[in-house]
């Protein structure tokens, strides 16, 4: 597909996503359709395993929604253009493969938000993060008020939510928002390695875990573990599993072969 606001580079068996929008790489509608649009190719690409997420340039990752662009909108109008967002977020959330964001400077707003609808987050040191809308008179729309709580708790999303306030990398850590802080020329290097770790891993088995972990979030515990059950039982039936059991007895590497 032609992009216009992203850029992808399929390689090793991963593929690297930038927002094209520097130096802040705000996020718009447009912006929104070409990730979503990308996360079906992506999805039914079989050679891609893994998928890194960033931002172009060294300021921002995304520095949160193109507020010039929401500014005139009605009501009605915006809240069809989050469904957008929603739905994508739900996208990445639901492709069978691992994201990792690799945050390379402010994620703010919007752009925080799709920080949380990856699998795995790694940060620069001048990484920022933050939920500004209280300070615009409004909310976080794409998900910020019930992702963040499920990822950090619910006492510490309110601190950053309702101050609306900016924190650094290391509180970000602290705080379990991202998994890793590295120096900023490091950060996609730090990404790659553990996109190629993850690519190394049977394919239905680590479907089946984004599945369980993901949903069953979403649901009561009896259906969780219900849905574990299910999703356990798929991957122990496939030929990859048969591999990793023999590897293991005969101590060898397993060589998966995603079947």
């Amino acid at each position: 597909m032609k992009l216009d606001l992203l850029e992808c580079v399929i390689e090793d068996q991963m593929a690297v996503v930038s927002l094209n929008r520097p130096p802040y790489n705000p996020l718009n509608w447009k912006l929104f359709g070409e990730l979503s649009q990308l996360m079906d190719e992506l999805e039914a690409d079989r050679e891609v395993k893994a998928v890194i997420i960033t931002g172009k340039g060294d300021r921002a990752f995304a520095a949160g929604a193109d507020i010039r662009d929401m500014m005139g909108l009605k009501t009605m109008d915006i809240l069809a253009n989050n469904e957008k967002c929603r739905a994508t977020f739900e996208k990445m959330e639901r492709l069978s493969k691992p994201i990792i964001a690799a945050v390379n400077g402010l994620a703010l707003g919007g752009g925080a938000e799709l920080t949380l609808a990856c699998d795995l987050r790694i940060c620069s040191e001048t990484a920022k993060f933050g939920f500004p809308e209280i300070n615009l008179g409004i909310i976080p729309g794409a998900g910020g008020t019930q992702r963040l709580q499920r990822v950090i708790g619910q006492t510490a999303a309110k601190e950053l939510l309702y101050f609306g306030e900016m924190i650094a990398a290391e509180r970000a850590y602290e705080i379990g928002l991202v998994n890793k802080v590295v120096p900023l020329e490091e950060l996609l290097d730090h990404a790659k390695k553990w996109a190629e770790k993850l690519s190394e891993k049977p394919i239905m088995a680590m479907r089946m875990m984004k599945m369980s972990v993901n949903t069953g979030a979403k649901v009561d515990l009896d259906s969780a573990l219900d849905l574990e059950l299910a999703c356990f039982g798929n991957a122990y039936a496939t030929a990859d599993r048969e591999e990793g059991m023999q590897a293991f007895v005969e101590k060898r590497k397993p060589h998966f072969q995603g079947v």
